[in-house]
């Protein structure tokens, strides 16, 4: 595998490697969480029949714009409501969590829809501190206990050994679910190389750090018994629709939610405007832009061609969608477009 340049002459196509699903399961205004839990998992229905690979959901917390705190009971909600596509985490805040919790809770997702659960895992709190006291997160740690805490569920998830063990997973021990590292910077990206895990970066809002992640995740990468060469995903916002004004103004309600912020706001995602620049001034429309320079808006071939740029630049062996769109069925048609995309169509 090439270490991330572009000079290589055997690009991947679109075609070649398989799209997946990230979903916050949005909280609209005017609309509620048991809304968007039925619009998660109605999306998720379509992205099986449209060949998607996984589906993931994240944990973040103390957000009103966003229903999918409790990750792991929304991933069964999803699951049950579909029978091939992948349903995973994107991912579970394992700081926030005591490791034998998330073994028992995966163990049990994956002894329910076996062969198709994913554990994504990240070390940010995925709040703020007040929020994080209230999950009684440990405020003087920074991140730095994540090995140990994966090595902890990685233990618990493993086959049982002639040594008897005090505590154990049940269901979880012995089970075959796989493990994911996610990160927005380096710290991650080389863990997951050390171990010979797979990486997603989270390149949908910090995109500045994911060509030198790549970079460092393949260089880093010792082959394991889970692979035996790097796989990187990488993630992208995409507002696809049948005109390039139509994507453009489905993305304006992403465009806000992001402003709010950088404003510190937090609150549910607002319909698009026809006029961004009526909401922010000159430097919040940097600062967003920034933020967002991996989102892809506009018609099929607009999309399709941005995509395969963002291919070229990356050689990811796989690429996450989100879609922050404020009607459902446009976001579906969103998907859909990606879809058709993604088989070459």
């Amino acid at each position: 595998m090439s270490d991330g340049g572009t000079n290589n002459q055997n690009h991947k196509q679109l075609s070649d490697i398989p799209f997946s699903v990230l979903d916050l399961a949005p909280v609209v205004e005017g609309g509620k969480a048991a809304d968007s839990f039925r619009n998660s998992r109605d999306l998720a229905q379509h992205a099986e029949k449209w060949g998607f690979n996984r589906f993931w959901l994240a944990e973040h917390h103390n957000m009103e714009g966003i229903a999918s705190s409790a990750t792991s009971v929304v991933i069964g909600y999803v699951a049950e409501g579909t029978s091939k596509i992948r349903v995973g985490s994107g991912g579970i805040m394992l700081p926030n969590h005591a490791p034998l919790v998330i073994a028992e809770q995966f163990g049990t997702l994956e002894s329910m829809y076996p062969g198709r659960i994913d554990l994504g895992l990240g070390r940010a709190p995925g709040s703020d501190q007040a929020t994080a006291r209230a999950l009684r997160r440990d405020l003087g740690t920074n991140g730095q206990e994540f090995p140990q805490l994966l090595e902890e569920l990685r233990e618990f998830l493993s086959p049982s050994t002639s040594a008897p063990r005090r505590v154990r997973a049940v269901p979880g021990e012995g089970l075959s679910i796989p493990i994911w590292l996610l990160g927005s910077s380096g710290f991650s990206a080389r863990l997951a190389g050390q171990l010979g895990l797979p990486f997603s970066f989270a390149s949908h809002f910090s995109p500045e750090y994911l060509l030198p992640a790549l970079d460092l995740y393949r260089s880093s990468f010792q082959p394991s018994e889970v692979l035996d060469k790097p796989y990187a995903m990488a993630a992208v916002n995409i507002a696809a629709a049948d005109t390039d004004e139509q994507g453009r103004y489905l993305a304006t309600s992403m465009e806000q939610q992001f402003l709010n912020l950088i404003r510190g706001k937090t609150g549910r995602l607002k319909p698009p405007v026809d006029n961004m620049d009526e909401l922010w001034n000159e430097h919040e429309k940097y600062a967003v832009y920034q933020q967002l320079k991996y989102t892809f808006a506009g018609s099929k071939d607009t999309v399709k061609q941005k995509l395969q740029t963002f291919l070229d630049d990356t050689e990811a062996d796989e690429i996450m969608v989100t879609s922050q769109i404020f009607d459902h069925q446009a976001r579906l048609r969103s998907y859909e477009i990606v879809g058709e995309i993604a088989r070459g169509e």
